[in-house]
């Protein structure tokens, strides 16, 4: 059987985690009185972690912090999520039942999030599924993080991957930028958190469900 490797982005793709990611942005904006924003709203604020969310979710309530203030938030962000995880997050429709299909064709598994990697690896977890993936690295995993390919290269490195053998599976223009960067074959998914269709980013593959996602898929994507 091909060692392929499928490199997974988290939050969107793996994982629907907007409900808690919700929840705990707007714990922090309550403690200085803001209003909460609003579900329709995540899009454009997921994808470069926690302090990149938190700061956006000020800039929409025409609130200016500090870097030690943003510091403090993010303390607070991160133990308010961390001691309620995992929460209402589930991973997609789906998605165990594809994991189970494709390690059948020996296929493995990686992760590579810009959430903080401690919450990544807290979130596994505590769903129970940390052991079904050979690496795992977050966004400050190293200096750099997607849509840097080197984010996905180092992932690979981890996994003892090799390029030409893997696949990136992911919801937004950092993940699809980053396979570009790193020349590595991806599938965009519709349903997370991109602000744009995921068909604009013009990822090589798209399912709209894991059940499309197959041995067959990945070889086809592998081979072009």
């Amino acid at each position: 059987m091909d060692d392929i490797l499928i490199v997974f982005d988290l939050d969107g793709t793996l994982i629907d985690t907007s409900h808690d990611l919700l929840d705990s942005l707007n714990f922090c904006l309550s403690t200085i009185d803001l209003e909460p924003v609003e579900y329709g709203q995540l899009s454009v604020l997921v994808g470069q972690g926690a302090k990149a969310m938190l700061t956006r979710a000020f800039d929409i309530r025409s609130k200016s912090v500090s870097d030690s203030e943003l510091n403090d938030f993010f303390e607070l962000f991160v133990s308010h999520y961390g001691k309620n995880m995992p929460g209402k997050s589930r991973a997609y429709d789906g998605l165990d039942e594809a994991l189970e299909r494709l390690q059948i064709d020996g296929v493995r598994f990686a992760i590579c999030t810009n959430k903080h990697e401690s919450l990544a690896r807290l979130l596994m977890e505590k769903l129970g599924m940390s052991d079904q993936f050979v690496a795992l690295t977050g966004g400050n995993s190293f200096s750099f993080r997607k849509p840097d390919g080197r984010h996905i290269l180092e992932t690979i490195k981890l996994a003892n991957g090799k390029p030409d053998r893997t696949i990136m599976i992911g919801d937004s223009i950092n993940d699809i930028a980053a396979t570009k960067d790193a020349g590595i074959p991806s599938i965009g998914v519709p349903f997370g958190f991109s602000d744009v269709p995921i068909a604009d980013l013009k990822p090589d593959g798209i399912i709209s469900h894991y059940d499309e996602l197959t041995y067959q898929l990945i070889i086809e994507l592998l081979n072009k």
